[in-house]
């Protein structure tokens, strides 16, 4: 991470001035330590995207196909949706589980589920035996995958926390490269150990989360909202302002956090599922919230993260090690693109990626479309090498936003009181949304062919419409002003009022002390 994109988050907000310039994240002992944490959390993602390509190549691997009986069609669809089945049985207590037990228990619950699913994994001796292990894998990670982003951006030091919890989705490819390198390398082994070991090194996240995640700090606005005022105050100090618990940075941040929870329980009453369509503010949140899930999984990629494989063969690339290697550069060039966006989230603006991302994918895949049609119909081989130049053209695009910023945007305009749930909900709409690609793409992909690609054509224009009207630009706010945007101006000035009056108490103290 550089410092520059990073310390642009603050300019504007009412806690600027609070910054110590001096205390950054690579010369800073306790900013270290904080991100140490950060990133045992930020590989909750990892595991996700370790599934999706460890998916396409086991696809690709004979070992595999020939233990589970060449799975094709509706089967190879179960295959691929059943995590994801898993973590709709998740969703209904997820969000219980983080906003009563605490976000650090709720990672360590789903890592220890994930870490028994992985076992079964690597040892199934058939194709049931299989999926109910990655049912398993997905019902855990529903726990720690709704906790960890929100503990991400709830202890992050205020410079970081955009960058850093847009992170959180971008290192999705981590996981993405090292399973797609794994199975290039192991599809040359002769026997099970081809597919197992792939199985088996999906659980290194969760196996790290159980063992550590007990031991790293718990979510100040958490504490909070259960009256741990004290302890909250503590963590605040230690991480951000080396334990000094007078600083003022620590106790802006401190009284914000105070005033928008009061907030939220006394004036909007967001507490409980019914207050997401009651108040015009929550129903704003809501439509976005939906909207970005459904766009994150609609919007052409589902073809290339799950089913690349089917992509390759019908424009005339049909060598597994070929198709491996294609599939592990490009989650390479998407992690790259992503991480440059999420370092830019602050600097550029949520809006400006969200529009120019759609923008571009919808280009792109306008030139897939016309490449696919030339080779379908011609046999052009130039034009199906064309269609893979642009998938990769096209996920850029879709990572300078889709990927950093579907996660990071949701957490931080929601409440505190709603946030588990509201990120609950949008995971849930993923989840839909990914079960009905998972089963509908390989079967309209076979049917009409390159005529596909048009759909998706077509829905991206949409897709840049809807961005265009209702996407809110967000930067350069803090968590509580950005959550508070949608409530209104008087929600705003209400909160940054309550926490600059205390500042202006603790300034004249001093000075009337001296």
């Amino acid at each position: 991470m550089t410092g520059g994109p990073a310390h642009a988050g603050t300019q504007g907000t009412s806690l600027a001035h609070l910054i110590d310039p001096n205390r950054t994240w690579y010369n800073n002992r306790r900013l270290i330590t904080l991100h140490a944490w950060i990133v045992l959390l930020l590989i909750t993602s990892s595991t996700n995207g370790y599934d999706g390509s460890m998916m396409n190549g086991l696809q690709s691997l004979a070992q595999w196909e020939s233990a589970f009986n060449n799975p094709s069609g509706g089967m190879l669809g179960l295959l691929n949706a059943i995590q994801n089945i898993g973590g709709l049985a998740g969703y209904p207590f997820a969000p219980y589980v983080s906003d009563n037990f605490g976000r650090r228990r709720a990672v360590w619950f789903g890592a220890t589920i994930m870490c028994i699913g992985v076992a079964i994994q690597t040892a199934s001796q058939s194709v049931n035996m299989f999926i109910g292990a990655r049912f398993l894998i997905g019902f855990g990670l529903t726990f720690a995958a709704n906790a960890a982003p929100l503990l991400v951006t709830e202890i992050s030091y205020p410079t970081y926390r955009a960058p850093l919890t847009s992170m959180y989705n971008s290192l999705w490819y981590s996981g993405s490269i090292i399973a797609a390198w794994t199975t290039y390398g192991t599809f040359r082994i002769n026997g099970s150990w081809a597919w197992r070991l792939p199985s088996l090194l999906q659980g290194i996240p969760s196996v790290l989360q159980f063992a550590l995640i007990l031991f790293a700090p718990e979510s100040p606005r958490w504490l909070m909202s259960k009256g741990h005022h004290d302890e909250a105050l503590r963590t605040l100090a230690y991480y951000h302002a080396d334990g000094n618990e007078s600083d003022p940075l620590v106790q802006y941040e401190f009284q914000e956090i105070k005033a928008a929870l009061e907030y939220d329980r006394t004036v909007v009453s967001n507490i409980g599922w019914k207050s997401f369509f009651t108040t015009p503010g929550n129903r704003k949140r809501m439509r976005i919230i939906v909207a970005i899930a459904f766009f994150s999984q609609w919007s052409g990629n589902g073809l290339v993260s799950y089913y690349l494989n089917k992509v390759f063969d019908q424009i005339g690339i049909t060598g597994s090690s070929t198709q491996l290697l294609i599939n592990g550069i490009l989650q390479i060039w998407n992690l790259g693109w992503a991480l440059y966006a999420s370092l830019m989230v602050d600097r550029l603006g949520r809006r400006f990626l969200f529009l120019v991302s759609a923008g571009l994918m919808t280009l792109f895949y306008m030139a897939q479309a016309i490449c696919f049609s030339e080779y379908a119909q011609h046999g052009t081989t130039a034009a199906g090498h064309a269609v893979i130049a642009f998938i990769f053209l096209f996920y850029a695009a879709y990572d300078l936003a889709f990927t950093p910023l579907i996660v990071s945007y949701t957490v931080e305009i929601l409440p505190y009181n709603l946030r588990a749930k509201g990120f609950n909900i949008f995971s849930f709409v993923i989840s839909v949304t990914l079960i009905f690609n998972q089963y509908v793409n390989p079967i309209a992909l076979e049917a009409l062919g390159w005529k596909y690609y048009l759909v998706y054509v077509c829905w991206l224009a949409c897709e840049f419409v809807f961005l265009w009207f209702f996407i809110v630009e967000t930067k350069n706010r803090t968590l509580e002003e950005t959550a508070a945007l949608f409530d209104g101006e008087d929600a705003l000035d209400r909160i940054a009022q309550q926490a600059e009056a205390h500042e202006i108490r603790e300034d004249s103290e001093k000075r009337l002390s001296a």
